[in-house]
């Protein structure tokens, strides 16, 4: 495909899909390698994100794609990034911190409680984290690390433009959580959750594929996330 034409073709989907009421999820028959390599990957990129709480351009574009079949669902992010900022850590290190990441937050039945946050840095190193309340009304904050997404991988590649990022997040797992609402989804299940960078180069910026309308800062405003909608 004539260069010109691909990246038009590309920018109608992104400029169309990133104002959508709902992140579309699309069901997929390939067979997804989880190297960082996003080659294989035929479902569209939504973004750019945008600042997390004030809908400004970020410096740096992030793009995401969401794919599922019945065992996985799956994740993709390609990132601008000029200074890469982290290094490879134990898992569930705090990389969210210190180094350059993406992450995805998801909440399915939308209470705002035992909801699951993921996050990947440039080098691979991921953690996953259950976050069982964070509410004055249900307690305050508390969440737990030692929480483990059993078959769960994750693993970026670093290009010339900066890095991308591929997550497989088994369904069976999340269905394990007590009270979390995980149930394994079919055509036109909804979910909530966002989808979100922490950009550390020379301005640190925290971004989002939705924002948040009412300005507040930080990823943690479960009331605001959006709706994820699977489909065939």
């Amino acid at each position: 495909m004539n260069t010109k034409l691909f990246y038009c073709f590309w920018f109608i989907v992104i400029t169309s899909t990133n104002y959508a009421q709902n992140i579309f999820i699309h069901k997929t028959n390939e067979k997804i390698k989880i190297d960082g390599n996003l080659s294989e990957w035929k479902t569209p990129f939504l973004g750019p994100f945008k600042i997390h709480n004030t809908g400004e351009k970020a410096s740096q574009n992030t793009f995401v794609s969401l794919a599922w079949n019945d065992k996985n669902l799956y994740l993709a992010c390609r990132t601008e990034d000029s200074k890469i900022i982290g290094k490879r850590q134990p898992k569930d290190s705090k990389i969210y911190e210190t180094d350059d990441l993406v992450e995805i937050f998801i909440d399915p039945d939308g209470d705002g409680q035992n909801y699951v946050e993921i996050g990947v840095n440039a080098f691979s190193t991921y953690y996953d984290m259950l976050l069982k309340c964070i509410s004055s009304e249900c307690g305050g904050w508390n969440t737990s690390t030692d929480y483990d997404i059993s078959g769960l991988k994750a693993a970026s590649k670093t290009t010339l433009e900066g890095f991308s990022t591929e997550i497989k997040i088994p369904f069976a797992s999340l269905e394990k959580i007590k009270t979390g609402g995980f149930k394994k989804p079919k055509k036109n299940t909804k979910w909530k959750g966002n989808l979100f960078r922490i950009d550390y180069g020379n301005t640190t910026e925290y971004q989002a594929l939705q924002t948040y309308k009412s300005g507040k800062f930080g990823f943690h405003q479960p009331e605001e996330f959006a709706v994820f909608e699977f489909l065939e």
